[in-house]
């Protein structure tokens, strides 16, 4: 048993093999690691992805809103970017959010 052992690890192709799959799995630049770090990151960008595809859509349908309902617009323009009309004033309240 130990004597086939040691000529199955003295054997050329084995050695080569061998150290082709632990440069392969270890110190090659696609190695294990590498792989599953770029496995993570395409999933988290995935994820991200979604999340902005889905803000896009809600974001295309506050904008149609707003194309379609001119009161609407208004209430939009006054509490977003507090305009106003010529002889009207705004008072703009802020709360403290400590107490």
């Amino acid at each position: 048993m130990r004597q086939r052992l040691l000529s199955l690890v003295r054997n050329f192709y084995v050695l080569v093999g061998g150290s082709f799959v632990l440069w392969m799995l270890f110190f090659d630049s696609n190695d294990l690691i590498t792989q599953w770090k770029r496995k993570r990151e395409i999933e988290q960008l995935e994820r991200q992805r979604q999340y902005y595809l889905e803000a896009i859509e809600i974001i295309k349908e506050e904008r149609r809103a707003l194309e379609s309902d001119p009161t609407l617009l208004e209430k939009f323009a006054r509490e977003k970017y507090y305009m106003h009309r010529p002889q009207e004033d705004v008072f703009i309240l802020q709360t403290n959010e400590d107490e």
